[in-house]
């Protein structure tokens, strides 16, 4: 089995490697301090100036609320046609897609609905878009963005 190095075990450096330069201040030498010791006087490392939003390459901006687009992910969208609306601010979403057959390869379209909460009050008929969100009830998962086609009357 592996045991574990002490915090007073020295590593070994392995001839040919080169080890990684550390924050050497000549001021902290010559007062004594050691290398790794913390720094006393209240100075900063250069360690320590760096923002903890530079050192995370490619981190995109804190949103509303303080939500990062990081921390939520990328949210699963649909599109689809309402089948129903006689809840409230509730809509049952009827989603298409297009499946090969293995044995005929052929088309064969599947459907899955979803309840989805709806702000916007579509109907019947229209075209929208919906987004994964959490759980809002027992089987609503999915919010209502956009209506991108409402239905011809």
């Amino acid at each position: 089995m592996f045991r574990r190095k002490k915090k007073e075990e020295a590593v070994e450096p392995v001839a040919g490697a080169e080890t990684p330069a550390e924050d050497v201040r000549p001021e902290a030498m010559a007062a004594g301090e050691g290398s790794t010791s913390p720094n006393a006087a209240g100075e900063t490392t250069k360690v320590d100036e760096a923002p903890v939003a530079a050192v995370e390459a490619g981190a995109p901006e804190a949103g509303a609320g303080g939500q990062t687009a990081a921390r939520r992910g990328n949210r699963v969208q649909k599109v689809g046609i309402v089948s129903s609306d006689k809840m409230q601010k509730t809509v049952v979403v009827r989603v298409d897609r297009l499946v090969l057959h293995r044995k005929y390869r052929r088309y064969v379209r599947r459907t899955s609905t979803f309840m989805a909460h709806d702000d916007l009050g579509s109907t019947t008929g229209d075209r929208v878009r919906i987004v994964e969100t959490r759980p809002l009830s027992a089987r609503k998962r999915w919010r209502v963005v956009e209506i991108v086609q409402k239905a011809a009357k």
